[in-house]
């Protein structure tokens, strides 16, 4: 996705929803989903139909009745007759869609709306992304999902409570850390716009595409994954697409923002709720072997709404989350997650209570502490990703301070070289070698306090300076003086 004749349509498409009374990003990304949706929907029919057909098995079109509902179709309709009838009919219809025989789709569709004003817009947009698909051959679903990555990532504002979206390259980092692996669940229950979920899935593609195929991108995403190596075997593609990934949001928006996204990132039966994860009418008894999240940070609950099985007393999210974490976690499971800074040496007894919890109930495996500009534009907080293995004891935690991310820290987050110290945070953390960015410390020295801040661990390094003898200073000092007193001279001599 760095075409920037790419990048240039997908502007485009922008700008004609600004110009066309649609200035909020999220409703933007939102209305343009539903037509990325629709066009998608006739090119996932027709696969289906391919593949049933090389089967020998019988298969009853979507729009079995409806072909007039396909965007081959009325793509082409007069703008004004065009509107009508997306509005009126075609949207309508993609609404009530189970997929397969999935009705979580049409039940988080529910509450859609479809609000493109105007009959130029809607006529000029599905000129833009035909335009699109055709320049980047968009029925693939790698590249499809990138398109809408791309369009994901131009979203400028934070959403409610703290949300804003995970810089992509940070949830790569995440996801390399933990490995998740064919046949494990993987889990966010805060998932916003489903980045952690659909990259996870990505990671378990990686890992069983072989190598030569394989193309990666600057800033170091990979193409052209095929999950080659899973085979053909239909069970173990139906576990992965069918009970690898789960997530709830408690924004209808997100939601659907994040079933679209796994969808056209090859996803069909995403696994997505609207819920809030800390209420009493979230089910905690199911178990995972993955979470992965970067959940709200400042929010806070009604205390009467919080789930009973929380023990610590504390209205703030940041750390009812931590604590949902480790309840959603199967023995074994392990978990990479962002916190705000405040979580690692807050002094209240809340916050002390949930750092003894992933100290001695779990293994604390690491502590990055993240530089602030992370997550600018949209905040300027300080965080930290917490990774840690649920039902083991912790006997020592490295510490990594990182000092970039490969993009500028200012609001323009600038490309300077898409790594920084990413692939160093890698490579180093499964030996847990110390460096000049890293320590290691074990558990007795941590317990004190159960404090853990960077800082107050890595020992500062005086280097001795020498100066030079005060003779010498003055000499030069002198000399100096000399020579600014000869330079005003002739400067005076040439007035």
């Amino acid at each position: 996705m760095h075409d920037q004749a790419i990048k240039s349509e997908i502007n485009k498409l922008w700008n004609k929803f600004w110009a066309g009374g649609i200035t909020n990003p999220l409703t933007a990304i939102e209305q343009i989903s539903y037509l990325i949706f629709m066009k998608r929907l006739e090119e996932l029919d027709e696969r289906h139909k391919s593949q049933s057909e090389a089967t020998g098995n019988k298969y009853t079109s979507i729009f079995k009745d409806h072909e007039d509902y396909k965007w081959s179709q009325w793509r082409h309709l007069p703008a004004e007759e065009m509107l009508s009838f997306v509005r009126d009919e075609v949207f309508p219809f993609i609404k009530e869609i189970k997929i397969g025989e999935d009705a979580l789709f049409a039940e988080n569709m529910k509450h859609a709306a479809f609000i493109i004003p105007k009959p130029s817009l809607l006529q000029e947009a599905t000129g833009i992304l035909d335009k699109l698909f055709e320049t980047t051959k968009a029925s693939n679903k790698d590249t499809l999902g990138d398109i809408y990555e791309y369009l994901l990532s131009e979203i400028q504002t934070s959403g409610k409570n703290g949300q804003f979206r995970t810089p992509r390259h940070i949830i790569r980092m995440m996801v390399k850390l933990l490995h998740p692996s064919l046949g494990e669940t993987v889990c966010d229950p805060a998932c916003g716009t489903a980045g952690f979920l659909t990259l996870a899935y990505e990671h378990i593609l990686e890992q069983n595409t072989p190598k030569e195929m394989i193309e990666y991108d600057e800033e170091g995403n990979p193409h052209n994954l095929t999950g080659a190596k899973i085979g053909t075997k239909k069970t173990a593609w139906e576990h992965l697409k069918r009970k690898t990934f789960y997530g709830n949001d408690s924004d209808d928006t997100m939601v659907r923002l994040s079933i679209m996204n796994m969808i056209l990132h090859g996803i069909e039966h995403p696994n997505i709720s609207r819920n809030d994860s800390l209420s009493k009418a979230y089910d905690q008894t199911k178990k995972f072997d993955v979470i992965l999240a970067n959940p709200p940070f400042t929010g806070t609950i009604d205390k009467s709404d919080i789930h009973e099985n929380f023990k610590i007393q504390t209205t703030k999210t940041e750390l009812l989350y931590l604590e949902l974490f480790y309840n959603l976690l199967d023995v074994g499971g392990r978990a990479a997650v962002i916190v705000p800074n405040g979580v690692l040496f807050g002094s209240s007894k809340a916050h002390k209570e949930i750092r003894k919890i992933l100290l001695e109930k779990c293994r604390l495996d690491a502590v990055i502490s993240m530089p602030s500009g992370v997550f600018k534009p949209y905040s300027g907080v300080g965080t930290a990703v917490l990774v840690f293995t649920k039902g083991e004891k912790t006997k020592d935690i490295w510490f990594y301070d990182m000092k970039s991310d490969g993009f500028s820290l200012d609001d323009k987050r600038t490309f300077v070289d898409g790594q920084g110290d990413i692939p160093e945070i890698i490579e180093k953390f499964k030996s847990k070698e110390e460096s000049e960015n890293s320590v290691l410390v074990p558990l007795s020295k941590i317990k004190e306090e159960y404090n853990l801040s960077f800082s107050r661990y890595k020992e500062a390094e005086y280097k001795e300076i020498e100066y030079e003898p005060p003779k010498k200073i003055i000499e030069k000092t002198l000399k100096l003086e000399k020579e600014i007193t000869e330079e005003l001279e002739e400067l005076k001599k040439m007035i």
